[in-house]
């Protein structure tokens, strides 16, 4: 036999037709709310708008800090507000947000004309 593994069909660092749909989905949902919502971008005043209860969807990139993100989590369950882990790193979460730099925390404060209140704490 060759040296190929012909039964090891992922590969590492692609991501799956599934992850990659759902992540368009969220992306071109964040465009939207970038267009027409109102959003904060950093850590900070993603817990400061959660303590003041502005906050309606929480997302927090893959690569965040495990501490901050289960700070994150805990404020958040404390004011039941949803939480969405971004599938993508704190670049990714940056370039969806049409950004030019990275973001770690994103709080959806009003998600304007798009749906992803209603759509993503159910994923």
């Amino acid at each position: 036999s060759s040296g190929i593994n012909a039964e090891w069909p992922l590969r590492p660092g692609v991501a799956s037709k599934k992850t990659k749909k759902a992540m368009e989905s969220i992306n071109s949902r964040l465009a939207l709310v970038m267009k027409s919502g109102k959003f904060l971008i950093g850590y900070r005043s993603t817990i400061k708008s959660i303590r003041q209860g502005k906050a309606k969807l929480i997302i927090i990139a893959n690569n965040t800090p495990a501490l901050r993100k289960s700070e994150i989590e805990y404020y958040c369950m404390l004011a039941k507000v949803g939480v969405h882990h971004y599938s993508g790193s704190n670049i990714d979460l940056g370039t969806a947000c049409g950004k030019y730099f990275r973001v770690g925390a994103l709080c959806i404060t009003d998600p304007g004309d798009s749906d992803i209140i209603r759509t993503m704490p159910s994923e």
